[in-house]
């Protein structure tokens, strides 16, 4: 696991070349419902370790920082 939250803190960082308009939004929105909807199937199924780790990804990954701006 740690493994994992090291790439996602690592992918989490926007390119230096990246512009706020150049964002593209739709993908931000689909990759935050995807591991929303992910989060919702976790807890339904009481795999809340499984839950627990989908949040800290969309904490800290740029999608879920972008969009939370």
């Amino acid at each position: 696991m740690e493994g994992e939250q090291m790439n996602a803190a690592v992918s989490a960082c926007a390119p230096s070349s990246t512009s706020w308009d150049s964002i593209d939004w739709i993908a931000v929105q689909r990759h935050v419902r995807g591991l929303q909807a992910r989060i919702v199937k976790a807890v339904q199924d009481g795999r809340h370790n499984k839950a627990k780790a989908l949040q800290w990804l969309l904490t800290h990954s740029f999608s879920g920082k972008a969009l939370a701006v």
